[in-house]
C-alpha cells in the first residue's frame, strides 16, 4: 500500500536494553593513543621522505635541522600513544575479557520483517522486494521511499511491499522511519534492515539467523574478498577504508566487539533491543548513519556480531557514499570525526 500522508509510526513500549540500558565504558585512552601513534608514524615517514629533498637543496643547515627535528620529535606522540594504548589494553580490556561469556539466546520467533530503504530505485526495487518476499522466513517487506521522484513507490507496491514515504530528506531519517515501521508489527521479533538496490540478497538471511542467538544486532560484513562479485561499487580504496574505520570503532569499544565493515546497511536486529535504542538515535545523521548506529548501540551495551555476506553490483545509479573514491573519502573522514569527536553537526541533506 502507499500512504504518504500517514504520520510517523511510533514504536511500542520500550523493551529492556541489555546490560540494563546503561552506557558502557568507552576505551578513549586506546582510541586516542592509536590516533597519536598514527600521527607519529605519519610524521616519521614524512621526515624520512624529506631526505631526497635535502640532497636536491644541497643539504642547507636550516633544512637539515628542520628535517631532523621532525624525525626525532615524532617519537614523543609515539611514546605517549603507546602508553595510552597499553593503559586500556592491560587495564580495562583485560578486566572485560575476564568477565565475558558466550551468549546463546535463540529468538522464539524466527519470522522476519524486512525493511528496505529506497531513493529513486525504480530499476531495482521490484526485484529486491520479490527476492525478499520469496524467502520462507519473511513475514512482510516494507519499503521506505525518501521522496523518490521516479516510480519507486509504485513498483514496490506492485511487487507486494507495504510502501511509505519519509518526507524528511536524508538516509538517517529514512532508516529511522524504516525501523519505526517495523516495530509496529508484533507478530515478528526480528527486523532485517537492507537497501532496495539489489546489492544484498535474501539468500544471506540464513547466515544472519545462525548468528542472532549470540547477539542483539548482526551486522553484515562485505569485507570478504571471496564473497564480493566483480564490478561492485566497493573499490579497493573503499574495501580497506571500511576495514580501517571498523578497526577504529573497535578500538573505541575494545573487548566488546570485532568489526571490519561499518558502512554496510544489511543488518538483523532484535526488536527488544531496537525499542530501547530508538530514542537514542538521531535521524538527522545522514550517510554516516550505519557507523553511528553501531557506535550508539555499543555505547548502550548491545551485543553486535559480524556476519560475512555476499555483495553484488548495484542495479541503477548510486546516490550514496559509494559513487566514487572522492565522495567515499569524504564520508570516511566524517565517520572518523564522529567516532573520535562527536556525531553532532552533520548535515542531513542527500
Amino acid at each position: 500500500m502507499t500512504d504518504e500522508n500517514r504520520p510517523p509510526a511510533v514504536a511500542g513500549p520500550a523493551g529492556p536494553v541489555p546490560e540494563g540500558g546503561r552506557e558502557t565504558k568507552t576505551t578513549w585512552f586506546a582510541l586516542y593513543g592509536f590516533l597519536l601513534v598514527c600521527i607519529a608514524l605519519s610524521a616519521y615517514v614524512f621526515g624520512v621522505a624529506m631526505g631526497p629533498v635535502r640532497l636536491l637543496l644541497l643539504d642547507p643547515a636550516w633544512f637539515r635541522r628542520f628535517n631532523e627535528a621532525i624525525v626525532w620529535y615524532s617519537g614523543i606522540p609515539l611514546v605517549i600513544g603507546g602508553a595510552l594504548l597499553g593503559w586500556d589494553l592491560f587495564g580495562h580490556v583485560r578486566q572485560l575479557r575476564n568477565r565475558k561469556s558466550i551468549r546463546h539466546d535463540p529468538p522464539g520467533n524466527l519470522r522476519l520483517t524486512v525493511v528496505l530503504t529506497a531513493y529513486n530505485d525504480e530499476r531495482s526495487i521490484g526485484g529486491a522486494v520479490a527476492d525478499f518476499r520469496a524467502h520462507p522466513r519473511v513475514a512482510r517487506v516494507i519499503v521506505i521511499s525518501n521522496n523518490s521522484k521516479d516510480r519507486t513507490m509504485e513498483l514496490a507496491a506492485a511487487a507486494g511491499a507495504a510502501v511509505f514515504n519519509e518526507p524528511r530528506q536524508g538516509y538517517g531519517a529514512c532508516v529511522h522511519r524504516a525501523l519505526r515501521e517495523a516495530l509496529t508489527h508484533t507478530d515478528t521479533e526480528l527486523t532485517l534492515l537492507c537497501e532496495g538496490d539489489l546489492t544484498f540478497r535474501a539468500a544471506d538471511i540464513e547466515k544472519f539467523l545462525t548468528y542472532i542467538p549470540h547477539a542483539d544486532v548482526v551486522n553484515g560484513s562485505r569485507i570478504v574478498e571471496q564473497l564480493q562479485d566483480r564490478n561492485t561499487q566497493l573499490s579497493l580504496f573503499m574495501h580497506y577504508g571500511n576495514l580501517f574505520a571498523g578497526k577504529v570503532l573497535e578500538l573505541k569499544h575494545l573487548g566488546m566487539v570485532s568489526l571490519t565493515d561499518v558502512g554496510t546497511t544489511y543488518k538483523l536486529c532484535r526488536n527488544s533491543a531496537l525499542r530501547g535504542l530508538m530514542g537514542k538515535l538521531n535521524p538527522q545523521i545522514n550517510l554516516e548513519f550505519n557507523a553511528y548506529f553501531l557506535d550508539t548501540a555499543l555505547r548502550n551495551g548491545l551485543r553486535i556480531l559480524e556476519c560475512p555476506i555476499t555483495f553484488y553490483p548495484r542495479v541503477g545509479t548510486s546516490k550514496g557514499g559509494n559513487v566514487n573514491n572522492r565522495i567515499a573519502a569524504r564520508l570516511g573522514l566524517r565517520m572518523l570525526l564522529g567516532i573520535f569527536i562527536d556525531w553532532k553537526g552533520f548535515g542531513h541533506e542527500r
